[in-house]
């Protein structure tokens, strides 16, 4: 955006929330699956061997080492679906502000919110990116986290109707 002529403060323009977000640690994970895939599989093998442990201490499960290591992997799925959820929600914000005809902003603060209607050129500009940048890594948050979901909520069948 041309700052001479663009009101938004640097830091909330869409475009260079769309940078800032790329260049994070964290939420530069899911622009290749494979790579998000490896990330929370780490988190997931990190945090069953921390629900086994936990879990370790439930009396009624001594009794069943296989409902106890299923327990464990069933409920350690919870990690990296709150990690691929948190992804989700930052990369789709920024998708919305990139494809928004209209960007909201604060110049000194929560309670002076501004509209700013974006010329022609800038919004063809971002929905490009939108498009060609951030829809796949929705795309590949939305694969992963349905199968996270799937390995979930077979979990709670396997629970519901098995009788170990």
């Amino acid at each position: 955006m041309n700052e001479s002529k663009c009101p938004v403060p640097r830091e909330q323009q869409p475009t260079n929330e769309f940078i800032e977000l790329s260049k994070s640690i964290i939420f530069s994970w899911p622009k290749t699956k494979k790579s998000l895939i490896s990330v929370l599989t780490k988190f997931w093998l990190v945090s069953f061997v921390l629900f086994l442990v936990i879990s370790s201490g439930s009396i009624y499960f001594k009794s069943s080492l296989l409902k106890y290591i299923l327990l464990s992997f069933f409920s350690s799925l919870s990690i990296p679906f709150l990690i691929s959820i948190r992804l989700y929600l930052g990369w789709n914000h920024v998708f919305k502000r990139l494809t928004s005809e209209k960007v909201e902003y604060e110049e000194s603060g929560w309670y002076d919110g501004q509209v700013w209607i974006k010329p022609l050129v800038l919004k063809e500009k971002e929905s490009l990116i939108a498009s060609i940048e951030v829809k796949p890594i929705l795309k590949n948050l939305i694969q992963t986290f349905s199968i996270i979901l799937v390995l979930a909520l077979s979990g709670i069948l396997v629970f519901q109707y098995a009788n170990f």
